[in-house]
């Protein structure tokens, strides 16, 4: 697959995940991100399980060289202005001040080049009374109103992965792209600034519409029930999605894979609004139906009469699916050192064609001679066309 940043230079001062995954996605489409790390430790998310080499740190830093730099060494900040001089874009998701202090603050870093893209990446932005918090997945859920929307209500407890992080990330990405078009034409660097508080509250729009519009305070369970969405546990222990939205078509499927069409008479159920309000009376009668026989009848059933459904996978299990399989979404790669590498190929393709060519996470300064190399030989420098 054609790499379509091929030839932006990205400096990634980034730990745990938002840094990261910015950069990660920034990767994944051909930019060479040279991820800049504390020497002896690095990212901090590589010893999260212990070793260098995490399952954690693995996620966001595939596709990345590695460099471990000292900036109170005046040998090392040199290198480090060197990056800064080639580089297109800089990210970092340090606590807002560090920076500055630390001398690659936006205005630092734009004196040395005026044209560099420069991400920073906070929890409550660099401005305001929380500037100062600190800020995790959790905490961004919560600020923004959608960590609700994820917790059972009879018995609050967090759950489900790290959104907040990873919706962080791809918003930076985002921003840092349209901020490279912008310098294409205007040859001007931009400062784009971005909190998770900021990228969640966006993430959580469809809620706050409700809420602007319809004065509708929307709870864990108000989109399933809209929507009609359902997951049951089978015979076997295994469970299924099903997704019926408005088409009356899917419910009368529904109603005909489990040998029920008399529920279409009974008017709990009769129509879409009977059925938003009695959900919970509908699954009591449904939920029993599907306990009885295992998930790939299930399955079966459902597809034979139209229902829009999916076996609710494990991750043991997702990526041996046959449409998953079909697209190729397990990708591989052999690292010198640390061995065999697996994990998911970009989302996208180009022409038709998905990118399956994946650059093993790096080892702790791997990179570095190589990278020290190019900037003393004059080739450190960005090929991205000037404006």
């Amino acid at each position: 697959m054609t790499k379509l940043l091929a030839g932006i230079r990205v400096v990634e001062m980034g730990t745990y995940i938002t840094g990261p995954a910015a950069g990660m996605h920034l990767a994944d489409l051909g930019a060479d991100v040279i991820k800049v790390e504390r020497p002896g430790e690095g990212d901090p998310f590589r010893a999260f399980k212990g070793g260098l080499y995490s399952p954690h740190f693995q996620t966001y830093n595939r596709n990345k060289r590695s460099i471990a730099l000292d900036l109170q060494k005046p040998d090392d900040h040199a290198v480090f202005d060197g990056l800064i001089a080639g580089a297109d874009v800089f990210i970092q998701n340090f606590r807002p001040g560090i920076a500055e202090r630390m001398g690659f603050g936006p205005g630092q870093l734009h004196a040395a080049n005026p044209r560099l893209v420069y991400c920073a990446i906070s929890g409550f932005g660099r401005t305001g009374p929380y500037r100062d918090r600190p800020a995790f997945d959790t905490v961004a859920q919560a600020a923004a109103g959608y960590l609700r929307l994820l917790t059972p209500p009879d018995r609050p407890r967090v759950i489900g992965p790290a959104i907040a992080d990873a919706v962080t990330g791809q918003y930076a990405a985002l921003g840092i792209m349209a901020a490279l078009l912008h310098r294409a034409a205007s040859g001007q660097g931009r400062v784009i600034d971005i909190s998770m508080l900021e990228a969640m509250a966006h993430f959580n729009l469809d809620s706050f519409t409700h809420y602007f519009s319809a004065g509708e305070v929307m709870g864990p369970l108000s989109r399933p029930k809209v929507s009609q969405s359902y997951t049951f546990a089978c015979a076997d222990d295994r469970w299924l999605a099903i997704h019926l939205s408005s088409p009356v078509k899917f419910w009368e499927g529904l109603t005909d894979a489990v040998g029920r069409p008399d529920l279409r008479e009974d008017p709990r159920f009769a129509e879409r609004p009977a059925r938003i309000a009695n959900q919970d009376a509908l699954i009591d009668i449904l939920a029993p139906l599907f306990a009885a026989r295992p998930r790939g009848d299930w399955c079966a059933m459902l597809e034979k009469h139209g229902v829009p459904h999916s076996a609710a996978y494990d991750s043991d299990e997702a990526l041996d699916d046959p449409q998953a399989v079909h697209l190729r979404l397990a990708v591989e790669a052999e690292h010198p050192v640390m061995g065999r590498f697996r994990t998911v190929r970009p989302p996208y393709m180009v022409d038709g064609e998905p990118d399956l060519r994946i650059l093993p996470p790096p080892t702790l300064d791997e990179h570095g001679p190589a990278i020290r190399a190019q900037l003393a030989s004059g080739s450190g420098q960005s090929r991205w066309p000037a404006a």
